[in-house]
């Protein structure tokens, strides 16, 4: 099997952009994803980060950190968009693509893992940006990348998905690559904070 690479850069880049966005009195907000607030949101990009790095070293890490507000450090604002480097920089080592590895409790063949942590970093960069009201900008190769893997994994795999992401959001065919991709993941492209 041919291992295509690709650089997680331009997506962290933007993700640590709107990281730093975030005011403090938007740290209870909601987000698009269900009872998860910025704060639990911005816990989850920590762990994430951190999980999907070391999928790429291909260490063994224990129970990732739990995504709730109280697991959120307190040097978030920085540390988040170190760890988002450290990210990138392991996935840029040719070793990270090759063979298995484990993130959580999940083992998959190390090239699609690369595409997973593409996609957590991309879907829930854009479901911080809508939750605090900033612009969020998507390369839309990486973006058909995701939705490549969001179709496949639904096929493959449903049980799996089912208990990853909400129910599938119908998004027409001609909508922009973003949208079909967040409908795939139980998103609703037009959400917005319950005013």
């Amino acid at each position: 099997m041919t291992t295509t690479t690709f650089d997680l850069a331009p997506q962290a880049a933007e993700v640590a952009r709107v990281v730093a966005a975030v005011r403090d009195d938007q740290l209870g907000a909601p987000t698009p994803c269900t009872d998860t607030s910025v704060a639990a949101l911005l816990a989850h990009l920590h762990g994430l980060s951190v999980g999907m790095r070391m999928a790429a070293e291909k260490t063994p890490m224990g129970d990732p950190p739990a995504a709730s507000a109280d697991a959120l450090p307190a040097d978030w604002r920085a540390r988040v968009p170190r760890e988002l480097d450290e990210l990138v920089a392991a996935w840029r080592e040719p070793s990270a693509w090759e063979g298995m590895t484990r993130a959580g409790l999940a083992e998959l063949p190390a090239a699609v893992m690369g595409i997973v942590a593409l996609n957590e970093v991309l879907v829930h960069g854009w479901d911080l940006a809508v939750a605090i009201g900033e612009a969020y900008e998507v390369d839309d190769a990486s973006a058909q990348r995701c939705l490549e893997h969001a179709v496949w994994f639904a096929a493959a795999m449903p049980e799996g998905r089912n208990a990853i992401y909400g129910p599938v959001v119908p998004v027409p065919d001609e909508a922009p690559v973003l949208d079909r991709l967040l409908g795939m993941t139980g998103r609703d492209p037009g959400w917005t904070p319950p005013s």
